[in-house]
C-alpha cells in the first residue's frame, strides 16, 4: 500500500461491509485500518488482510476508539439503520480526541428510519465538521455510467432531454434478522431497496454537470403490500430462519413498493420516475434494470445479465450459496455468473471516488446532505401509499412522519 493511501475503518461487521472490502481490490487509494463490530469485526479485519487490502487490519473495541485511532483517516458507517445516530455520536466524541481530524465520514444508505432521523444525522456530521459522502452504488455502477453519458451525448444532444426514468430491484428478501424488523430497519423493501432505484432513476434523468437540485420532486404516488412473507407457510419460514420473536405476520413491515415521483426540471418541465422494489420476487438471482426514455431514444439496462452464464442439469446438485450471484435461488438451470460483483454493482467505483475526493479535499458527488432529500421523496411515499393520496416531498409533516409499521412495531 502507498503511504498516502486513505486509511478507512467501518463501523458494522456485516453482509455490505464485506463488499466495500471486496472491492478495494480495485483501488489504489485505499487501505483498510479496521472494524469496529461486536460480531463480525475479526471477520471482517481478516478478510481485508487476505485480499491484501489491509495488512494490519483489526477489530476496534467501538466506534469512539476507531475514530480515535490517529492512524485511521476516515470512517464507512455501515451498521444498522437504529445504530446512525449512537455511531456519530461516538464518531464525534473519537474525533475531539484526535491531534488531527478526519478527513471524511461516508454513511451507507439509507441514511436513516426518518426524515426526522436524517436530519439529526446531518446535524450530527455537521456538528462534526468533517466532509461527508452518501453512499449510493448505483450511481457509480459501469452500466449505468457509460449509458447515461452515451444517451444524454447522442440521443439527448440532438433530440432533446429525457422524460421518463424506470428502476426495478427485486429479490427473494434480505440475508440479515434485522431487515425483517421494522422497528430496527425502520421499514420495509420500500426504505431498504427503493433507496437505490429512486435516485438512479433521479440521476438518470439530471443533465450530466447540472447539480442535484435541477431536479425537484413536487409529487409522490405510491403503493405498498405485503404479498409473499405475511402468508402462514413463508411468515413460518422467517421464523424458522431467524427464531420464534420474528413473527411478520403478526408485525410485518411491506415486502413490495412501487412509486411514481412527478419530478421538474429547471425550465418547467415535468419528468417521471417509476420504481418497483420487492422481497418477492424469485429468479435467476436478483431482478435489476433500468430504463431511460426520451423522444427518440431509449436506453436499457438488466444488472441480472452479467455475460456469463451456467446451466446444471438436475443430476447436479449442491449446497445452497451465492458464490454465483447476490441473492442466488437455485443450484440448478440457466444461472448468471458475475465476474466481478463490487465493480458491477458499483462499489468500486464508489469508494474510489469517495477516497480520491477525501484525499483532495474536494466535495464529493454525493454527501449526507443528498441522502436527506433522499429520505425525503421515502418518505413522501410512505405517507401516499398510507393515505391514497399524491404527497409533495417538501411538506413540513414528513419531518416528524413514522411509517405505519414501525408505528405499530414501536407499541407492541
Amino acid at each position: 500500500m502507498s503511504s498516502s493511501a486513505l486509511r478507512i475503518g467501518f463501523v458494522g461487521g456485516g453482509f455490505i461491509t464485506g463488499f466495500h472490502i471486496q472491492s478495494l481490490v480495485e483501488v489504489r487509494e485505499v487501505e483498510v485500518a479496521g472494524i469496529a463490530s461486536p460480531s463480525g469485526g475479526e471477520r471482517c479485519a481478516e478478510l481485508a488482510r487476505r485480499l491484501g487490502v489491509g495488512p494490519t487490519a483489526r477489530p476496534y473495541a467501538d466506534a469512539e476508539e476507531l475514530a480515535a485511532d490517529p492512524t485511521v483517516d476516515a470512517i464507512w458507517v455501515c451498521g444498522r439503520n437504529d445504530t446512525r445516530l449512537a455511531t456519530l455520536e461516538k464518531i464525534r466524541a473519537g474525533n475531539t480526541r484526535r491531534a488531527r481530524p478526519l478527513r471524511g465520514i461516508c454513511l451507507e444508505k439509507p441514511l436513516a428510519r426518518t426524515l426526522g432521523e436524517a436530519l439529526q444525522v446531518q446535524a450530527l456530521v455537521d456538528d462534526i465538521g468533517v466532509p461527508t459522502g452518501y453512499l449510493e452504488d448505483m450511481l457509480f455502477a459501469p452500466t449505468l455510467k457509460r449509458g447515461k453519458e452515451v444517451l444524454w451525448r447522442r440521443g439527448a444532444g440532438l433530440a432533446g432531454r429525457p422524460y421518463l426514468a424506470r428502476a426495478a430491484e427485486e429479490h427473494g428478501g434480505p440475508h440479515s434478522k434485522w431487515f425483517w424488523q421494522p422497528e430496527i430497519a425502520g421499514g420495509g423493501v420500500l426504505l431498504d431497496m427503493m433507496c437505490h432505484s429512486l435516485e438512479a432513476a433521479r440521476w438518470l434523468l439530471t443533465e450530466p454537470g447540472r447539480p442535484r437540485a435541477s431536479l425537484t420532486p413536487f409529487k409522490v404516488r405510491a403503493t405498498t403490500a405485503n404479498l409473499k412473507w405475511i402468508q402462514p407457510e413463508y411468515a413460518a419460514q422467517l421464523r424458522e430462519r431467524f427464531g420464534a420473536d420474528l413473527d411478520w405476520a403478526a408485525r410485518p413491515s411491506e415486502d413490495f413498493a412501487s412509486a411514481t415521483v412527478h419530478w421538474r426540471t429547471e425550465d418547467g418541465r415535468e419528468v417521471l420516475t417509476e420504481t418497483t422494489s420487492s422481497w418477492c420476487y424469485v429468479g435467476a438471482g436478483l431482478r435489476h434494470t433500468f430504463e431511460l426514455l426520451g423522444p427518440e431514444y431509449s436506453l436499457a439496462i438488466d444488472m441480472s445479465r452479467c455475460g456469463v452464464e451456467v446451466f446444471f442439469s438436475r443430476r447436479v446438485s449442491g449446497e445452497a450459496g451465492e458464490d454465483l450471484v447476490e441473492k442466488q435461488n437455485a443450484e440448478q438451470g440457466l444461472m448468471p455468473i458475475s465476474p466481478n460483483e463490487p465493480a458491477h454493482y458499483g462499489y468500486a467505483g464508489e469508494n474510489r471516488h469517495f477516497a480520491r475526493s477525501f484525499l483532495a479535499g474536494s466535495r464529493p458527488a454525493l454527501t449526507a446532505a443528498d441522502g436527506v432529500e433522499v429520505m425525503r421523496v421515502l418518505m413522501a411515499a410512505y405517507r401516499s401509499s398510507e393515505e391514497g393520496r399524491a404527497v409533495d416531498p417538501a411538506d413540513p409533516a414528513l419531518e416528524s412522519f413514522v411509517p405505519a409499521a414501525c408505528r405499530a412495531a414501536a407499541h407492541s
